[in-house]
């Protein structure tokens, strides 16, 4: 008997919160819509399914059913975390008719079912979606378009000043040096070509050599004492017949080679004692000035909108190669370094050309990445450069939808080539771009870059 009235208050327990689901589901059909309703119906099932089981005895000696109850309990509350919150709709205000019948008072002696409290449905609360995960490829075409972009005005004002500087030079070394052919200046460097730059804040001006090639020779970098390949001395030659003199470049021989150090020493004292910089500065609305302590020739340029460094480069042309008036440190003062970066942006652009690539975007984010982080600036610029040219010998899919699996490709041809200490120029097999750096700079980009592998995002947090 007492079991039957339990039940039977429990079936009019059911039968007053079925009243008031209904009328909410009705309701909900109003101001949700079907779908609206549909998503608030099954979270309601769920609630009730709680209620059902908080005010159902329990099997105490039961072990087994226990367990029943806590997993179905787990997946009730499970479906209600998985239920989509409804979307807003109509503002309660704007409604004439109740959502809800007032709630039934306590009766005494009741026992007391857990409250369940339902969130107005006027005011439902939106809660925001997670960030959604972005896949490596999604980063590095966010890194490009947005950290690695430079400014078109600040560009454009950069070129401009290092052009006008360009004239005023040349027209100052024609003047001053009438007899020494120079050729005429020309910018170079990456805010130029477009595959390194991060900001427009660098430019490199090359001056031209003119050599007479029946009076110089040059002489490969392997028979220098350097033995080293990318490095070439270029010698005065039959000076029997055609004695110093000859050429107005003889000024400049130490031990019938053409000195680099002589040429630029000569161009450093020009930099810094002979032209009028405050007054080209003042022409140009900027403060120009030499940078006195440096070994390269270097203007520093100031403008109320950027920050210009220019880097002056002696430039020889011959039988093929282009050498840099840009020895090593050190006592030996003749050499010339081979420069292959004319080659290399042909070379790139070219690629890229060919098979609509995404070569460039992956060297521009390299160089970024490399040139920001205090372990790998070393590395930006030519070596990365050269890794792309030899990855595209043997990897053909180069296409934009590609660019995250070749830019983890290239870490990973970086760190082989770090751990053999090793990187052949493309262009020049017996050339080690590695040959400059330190055993304790190589093992700190090898584990840099070997962690890089597993976790390429380490190198997008921008510095």
């Amino acid at each position: 008997m007492a079991e039957f009235t339990r039940q039977r208050g429990k079936r009019q327990e059911d039968s007053g919160l079925g009243s008031v689901l209904d009328l909410l589901l009705a309701n909900a059909r109003l101001v949700l819509g079907v779908s609206g309703a549909a998503v608030l119906a099954i979270a309601t099932l769920a609630v009730k399914r709680l209620i059902d089981r908080a005010t159902s005895p329990r099997d105490e000696g039961d072990p087994k059913a226990e367990q029943k109850t806590l997993e179905e309990s787990w997946q009730d509350l499970a479906l209600i975390k998985a239920t989509p919150k409804p979307p807003k709709k109509q503002r309660r205000e704007d409604l004439s008719e109740p959502l809800l019948s007032p709630a039934r008072p306590a009766v005494p002696g009741e026992a007391h079912a857990p409250r369940v409290c339902f969130a107005p449905l006027e005011t439902p609360q939106v809660v925001s979606s997670p960030p959604r995960c972005l896949t490596l490829q999604e980063k590095l075409l966010s890194h490009y378009s947005s950290w690695l972009a430079v400014p078109e005005k600040q560009a454009s004002l950069a070129l401009q000043l290092a052009r006008s500087i360009c004239a005023q030079l040349q027209k100052f070394l024609r003047s001053k040096c009438p007899e020494l052919p120079f050729g005429s200046l020309f910018l170079s460097g990456p805010l130029l070509d477009g595959l390194g730059a991060l900001a427009a804040d660098h430019v490199h001006l090359m001056l031209p050599v003119v050599l007479d090639a029946t009076l110089w020779s040059l002489i490969p970098g392997e028979d220098t004492v350097v033995r080293n390949p990318q490095y070439w001395m270029i010698k005065r030659t039959d000076l029997e017949y055609f004695p110093r003199g000859c050429s107005p470049w003889d000024r400049f021989i130490v031990g019938q080679y053409l000195s680099s150090n002589a040429l630029n020493e000569t161009l450093h004292k020009m930099l810094v004692a002979s032209i009028n910089w405050p007054a080209i500065g003042s022409l140009l609305g900027s403060v120009i000035h030499p940078v006195v302590a440096s070994q390269d020739l270097k203007l520093e340029v100031k403008h109320d909108q950027v920050e210009l460094s220019i880097t002056l480069f002696p430039v020889v042309e011959m039988e093929d190669k282009v050498l840099l008036a840009a020895p090593p440190e050190g006592l030996v003062e003749n050499l010339w370094l081979e420069s292959f970066y004319r080659a290399e942006v042909s070379k790139v652009k070219e690629l890229d050309a060919g098979d609509s690539g995404a070569r460039q975007h992956c060297l521009r984010i390299l160089n970024g990445v490399c040139k920001s982080h205090p372990a790998l600036h070393k590395l930006s610029g030519t070596p990365l450069t050269h890794v792309i040219l030899h990855l595209s010998a043997t990897s053909s899919d180069w296409a934009e939808e590609s660019l995250a699996d070749r830019f983890q490709q290239v870490l990973e041809e970086l760190v082989g080539y770090l751990e053999k200490g090793v990187l052949p120029s493309y262009f020049n097999h017996k050339i080690n771009l590695f040959c400059e750096l330190l055993e304790e700079e190589i093992d700190e980009m090898g584990f840099m870059l070997y962690r890089a592998i597993s976790e390429p995002e380490l190198l997008l947090k921008e510095k």
